[in-house]
């Protein structure tokens, strides 16, 4: 550990990019992989309810009854708790450290999977569901603040996706190990992954930000060279941290707070638009696909195990997230948006197709490759654009002295959005059918694609402070550090 954390043994690593080669040191890389393990336990946590809840329902397996109402429960308990942890990690990023508050994490993760694991009712797992999901609240807004606080901005695009990875590597590890492992063990192993996570983020640094906020200026200069290696001369840069920081709490002090600057005028519009992308990401019904793609399958009488099926789906969810790190900032931001919105339209009006033939009792047998097709169109179309851009430009779009503030109601109502969908999704199929359903996101997702059109700003190869004038007028500072960078959901 002590080697990992001298600055000497830093390297620089070429990063490809656009135009010239950018280059970061290894340190933060390891900082990005330590953060990005987090995201990869919110992916399993995200995905669990896929294929547990199958094994659930059988009374041959659990002691007690779990119907599809508890089932329901079971899945939308931890995007309901999420958007309290949404809420309460501003405060905790603030008063005990970007670090220290994904770190603990860990523990609320530990101890709710295994009161899954170890359940002998019902109240257990929700209890455990209930407490994870506040972890994964709370480090859905920690994670991309600290990453934003230590990356340089050059490698923004390569290294700001990385935790979208990971969160897709946990969500095809619990769709693989969904496949030999029933609901109880799976939750055991769920237990385990938290634990390298930790190890990885105690090896790491506080951000040089927040130990300016506290007055720590020598532990400021330490971490920052840490991170940009023992050679860099990090005295410009830590002097402009200091002087943002100052000149942002003279903005503050003389308003209301920064809770009060959210809706001024100048404000209003970049955070509409943020809060438009996370509408538009979580009522595109992703969580519902991810929550549900076993029973979906299995609904679908496709010929396929429904749990190959589904790996499938998670293998392609995970390679998606790559193909997106070398085009997002070729192509921009708005191009992958509307091949996002485009590919869902048409994935979801052939999958609503598809069960609206089967439950007229056509004939169906010479399509049945058809929901497996459309799945993976789906989800390609998410991982390119609606996925991770509403992250990366939630950093982008915000104004620097209302960031923490705006980023934190953006995260809640994210979370509010997935909680709606997952809770009330089986209950739309059973008032419209699969097919109603299915169209109800087509509809919302064609909507998307005209709010993305008429509002959302292109942002690719432009500066924050260019951002931030065209959105609200001339800036007076600039702010390149406090970036928030994506998280890990793919969903």
């Amino acid at each position: 550990m002590k080697i990992l954390m001298r600055a000497d043994t830093h390297v620089n690593i070429e990063v490809p990019g656009n135009a010239p080669v950018a280059k970061c040191t290894f340190s933060q890389v390891l900082a990005a992989f330590s953060v990005s393990l987090g995201s990869m336990v919110v992916g399993f946590a995200s995905s669990y309810t896929s294929p547990a809840l199958t094994t659930m329902k059988d009374g041959n397996i659990t002691s007690f009854r779990v119907d599809d109402e508890t089932g329901s429960w079971i899945g939308s308990l931890m995007p309901l708790s999420a958007l309290f942890g949404g809420i309460a990690g501003g405060p905790l990023i603030e008063y005990i450290g970007r670090r220290n508050t994904i770190l603990f994490t860990a523990f609320p993760f530990i101890f709710s999977w295994l009161l899954i694991g170890l359940a002998v009712n019902v109240v257990m797992i929700l209890l455990g569901r209930m407490i994870g999901g506040f972890a994964v609240g709370v480090i859905s807004l920690s994670l991309p603040v600290y990453l934003g606080e230590t990356i340089q901005p050059e490698v923004r695009g390569s290294l700001g996706l990385l935790p979208t990875a990971f969160g897709n590597i946990g969500i095809l590890l619990c769709f693989t190990a969904g496949m030999y492992l029933d609901w109880w063990r799976l939750a055991l192993l769920g237990a385990l992954l938290p634990v390298p996570f930790a190890l990885c983020m105690i090896i790491i640094p506080e951000t040089p930000r927040w130990y300016i906020s506290k007055g720590k200026t020598k532990r400021a200069r330490k971490s920052l060279q840490w991170l940009r290696g023992k050679q860099a001369d990090v005295s410009e840069e830590l002097t402009t941290v200091e002087k943002m920081h100052v000149e942002a709490e003279r903005q503050v002090s003389s308003q209301q707070g920064p809770f009060g600057e959210l809706f001024k005028d100048t404000n209003l519009k970049p955070l509409l638009i943020s809060l438009g992308l996370m509408f538009f990401q979580q009522m595109s019904g992703i969580n519902a696909v991810i929550f549900y793609t076993v029973q979906i399958f299995e609904d679908a009488g496709s010929k396929l195990d429904p749990n190959i099926s589904t790996i499938i789906v998670g293998i392609v969810n995970f390679g998606s997230t790559f193909v997106a790190t070398t085009l997002i900032d070729r192509l921009g931001r708005k191009i992958l948006l509307y091949t996002s919105s485009v590919s869902m339209i048409v994935s979801l009006a052939s999958l609503g197709a598809f069960f609206f033939m089967k439950n007229h009792h056509m004939d169906v047998s010479a399509i049945g490759w058809l929901p497996l097709t459309s799945f993976v169109v789906y989800v390609i179309g998410f991982s390119l654009g609606f996925g991770p851009i509403p992250w990366l430009m939630m950093g982008e779009i915000l104004p620097a002295k209302i960031r923490g503030s705006a980023a934190s109601v953006a995260t809640s109502f994210n979370w509010t959005c997935t909680f709606v969908v997952t809770k009330c999704f089986m209950n739309i199929v059973a008032l419209i059918g699969q097919e109603g359903t299915f169209w109800l996101f087509m509809i919302i997702c064609l909507l998307g694609l005209i709010f993305v059109i008429g509002f959302v700003p292109e942002t690719s190869g432009r500066s924050l402070e260019e951002i931030e004038r065209g959105l609200t007028g001339p800036v007076r500072r600039m702010s390149a550090v406090a970036n928030i960078k994506p998280t890990p959901m793919a969903c």
